[in-house]
C-alpha cells in the first residue's frame, strides 16, 4: 500500500441565500468559510496498542476473566491500519455526511464526553430526538459477541457505523447519497488510495474505515491503571488510591455475600466491558412498555427489556446514564443498584437474591460515595485529549 501524503487544505463553499428587504428588492450572497482539514505529514499511530500487562494477563484464581484476551471483535478482513483509521477519523467528523450538513458521527459521540453525549436523547440533523441515549464508543473492540447498539441489532461494528447515516432522525441520508457525497469531496481520493489502494469510494470501504477508527479508541491510562500496574490483583489496595477509592474498589469487586456489589460480574476484565453472552436486564423497570430493547430484535422473549452492557471506562464523563438517559449522575446510578432494582420478568440472574427477589445492597452513605469515587478513577484524560481521535476539521 502506498504511503499517504497528508495535507491541510482550507475549503471555501459559497451558499446562495435569497433574502428580501422590506421592499422586496434586495438579493444577498453569503459566503461561509468552512474549517480546514488538518492531517499530520506522518500519520498518527492507530495500530500499536501498547496495552499494560494487566490488560492481557488473567489473575490466577479469579472466577471471572481480568484479561481482554479473546474479546477483540476485529475481523480478519478489516485489521486496523494507520491509513484506514485516518480516513475513518475524517469520515467520523465530516458534517457533510448528514442531510443538511449540520452534524457528524462526532456530534453524538463527543471526545471530551467519553465519546458519548450529554443530552438525554441525541439531537438529529433536523432537530429530532433519537430513540435512545448515545452509547460510549470507548473499548468497542472488546466485546466478543461483536454486536452493537443498545439492542444489539447490528451484528458487527462494520454494519453499525453505516446505520446512523441512513436513520431518518439522526443523519437523514441514503447510503447512495453518502457514497456520492464522499466521492465529491476533493480531500477523499488520496485518503482512500492510501487506506485501500484505490481512489474508488464504496460503502464497504467507508464502513471499514469508520470501524477501524472506532476500534482504535481504547482506554488504559487512568488512575486505576496506574495503581493496578503495581498491584498483584484488582482486589489489592492500590498505593495511589485514597482510602475512599480503595473502599469503593473493594465494593465493586467483592461478591454480594461478602458485602460487595459484585459490579465486576457485568463489567468484567480490565477494560470493564461485558463478558456476558449478550444483553442484560438490570432492573430499571418492572415491565417493558415503550422500549423492548433487544426484545425488538430477537424473537426469544428472554431478550425483552435487555440492553447491551457498556464499558465503564470514562464513565464520569458520559452522563446521563442508561439507554434512556434517565439517571443524571453516578450517585443516582449507584442508588439504583443499591435499592431500586425492579423485578422485571427477564431480570438478570446476577441481580436476583436467593429468595427470588431483586438484590438490595443496603450500602451506607459512605459506601455509596466510595463506589462513586472508585468509578471516577476510571477516567482517562488521554482519551479526551488525544489528537489522533480529535476533530481534523480545524
Amino acid at each position: 500500500m502506498t504511503k499517504p501524503i497528508y495535507f491541510s487544505i482550507l475549503f471555501l463553499c459559497a451558499f446562495l441565500f435569497f433574502s428580501c428587504s422590506s421592499d422586496g428588492d434586495q438579493d444577498e450572497f453569503v459566503v461561509i468559510e468552512e474549517a480546514a482539514l488538518n492531517l499530520p505529514a506522518d500519520s498518527f499511530d492507530y495500530v500499536s496498542l501498547n496495552l499494560p500487562a494487566h490488560f492481557t494477563t488473567n489473575v490466577a484464581g479469579q472466577p471471572l476473566p481480568t484479561s481482554i484476551s479473546g474479546l477483540d471483535n476485529t475481523p480478519t478482513d478489516n485489521p486496523i491500519t494507520n491509513e484506514g483509521a485516518t480516513l475513518g477519523r475524517v469520515l467520523f467528523y465530516d458534517k457533510k455526511l448528514s442531510a443538511n450538513g449540520t452534524i457528524a458521527c462526532a456530534s453524538c459521540h463527543i471526545q471530551d464526553k467519553g465519546f458519548s453525549d450529554d443530552e438525554i436523547l441525541s439531537i438529529g440533523f433536523d432537530g429530532g430526538l433519537t430513540g435512545r441515549h448515545s452509547m460510549t464508543l470507548i473499548n468497542s473492540r472488546f466485546y466478543q459477541r461483536g454486536r452493537f447498539f443498545w439492542d444489539e441489532r447490528a451484528s458487527t461494528l462494520e454494519e453499525q457505523v453505516l446505520m446512523p447515516f441512513q436513520d431518518p432522525v439522526e443523519m437523514g441520508m441514503t447510503l447512495e447519497e453518502v457514497v456520492s457525497t464522499v466521492a465529491s469531496q476533493e480531500y477523499y481520493p488520496e485518503l482512500f488510495e492510501s487506506a485501500f489502494g484505490s481512489q474508488e469510494v464504496s460503502s464497504e470501504n467507508i464502513s471499514k474505515a469508520l470501524a477501524q477508527f472506532v476500534r482504535s479508541i481504547v482506554s488504559y491510562s487512568s488512575k486505576y491503571d496506574e495503581g493496578r500496574a503495581s498491584a498483584a490483583s484488582p482486589g489489592a489496595n492500590f498505593a495511589n488510591f485514597t482510602d475512599e477509592e480503595n473502599l469503593g474498589k473493594n465494593l465493586f469487586f467483592q461478591t454480594i455475600p461478602n458485602g460487595g456489589g459484585a459490579c465486576f460480574g457485568c463489567h468484567t476484565t480490565e477494560a470493564f466491558v461485558s463478558a456476558n453472552p449478550g444483553p442484560q436486564n438490570n432492573g430499571l423497570d418492572i415491565a417493558s412498555v415503550t422500549d423492548l430493547g433487544a426484545g425488538d430484535v430477537f424473537t426469544n422473549s428472554i431478550f425483552v427489556g435487555r440492553f447491551k452492557t457498556t464499558s465503564l471506562r470514562n464513565i464520569e464523563l458520559t452522563a446521563p446514564y442508561m439507554h434512556d438517559g434517565r439517571f443524571g449522575s453516578l450517585e443516582e446510578v449507584v442508588e439504583h443498584y443499591n435499592s431500586g432494582i425492579q423485578n422485571h420478568p427477564t431480570l438478570s440472574p446476577a441481580l436476583i437474591d436467593d429468595n427470588g427477589n431483586p438484590v438490595r445492597l443496603n450500602f451506607t452513605e459512605a459506601e455509596k460515595a466510595a463506589l462513586v469515587a472508585f468509578l471516577k478513577t476510571l477516567t482517562d484524560d488521554s482519551v479526551s485529549s488525544e489528537a489522533k481521535w480529535s476533530d481534523p476539521f480545524n
